[in-house]
């Protein structure tokens, strides 16, 4: 059983619920009811996948995978995001999404069981591309550690001014319906 190890994180006891009954036999399914419950579990545990909404309370899904990928020895774990409206995760992360799978809420079994395999196949690929020879231009790999680290900084940056735009746009739309009334 320690093979099929999978973590499902979801603020809903029915998604939860209905998860482990779509799965075949043979998964033992660790349950977290929150994103800073789950977030622990992954680094207190080894699983060999991971399903996490992408909104919950106390750590968001985003935060997660944020935290997920800059973390080598946990971004090799498959991944499958959950969400009720794909424009959710796209908001944060860009199509393709090439390290994780998205599935959309409501699924069925069929859809369920085809993330995982795509999840899988993305975090192989994931793996073999971390150990291309890109990634790594000197001996001790510190070029690529700090263009890395250099890059997610500007990620953040970048985030933090697309929030700003947002709530620009936000409170102009706010103005015009309130002008329009």
């Amino acid at each position: 059983m320690a093979n099929n190890r999978i973590l499902v994180i979801d603020d809903t006891s029915v998604v939860r619920i209905k998860i482990r009954e779509m799965l075949p036999p043979g998964f033992e399914v660790i349950e977290a009811n929150d994103g800073l419950q789950g977030y622990n579990l992954i680094l207190e545990e080894k699983f060999n996948l991971i399903i996490l909404d992408f909104l919950l309370p106390k750590m968001s899904g985003w935060e997660i995978f944020h935290n997920i990928q800059v973390k080598p020895e946990l971004r090799k774990i498959p991944l499958v995001i959950m969400s009720g409206s794909k424009e959710e995760v796209t908001e944060k992360l860009v199509e393709p999404f090439e390290y994780f799978e998205f599935l959309g809420k409501p699924f069925d079994k069929t859809q369920l069981i085809n993330a995982i395999k795509s999840a899988i196949a993305k975090s192989k690929k994931g793996q073999q591309d971390l150990n291309s020879p890109q990634f790594t231009s000197d001996v001790n790999g510190v070029d690529s550690l700090n263009e890395i680290k250099s890059l997610n900084d500007k990620i953040v940056r970048m985030q933090l001014e697309i929030d700003g735009l947002k709530k620009q746009v936000n409170q102009i739309v706010a103005f015009i319906k309130q002008k329009i009334k």
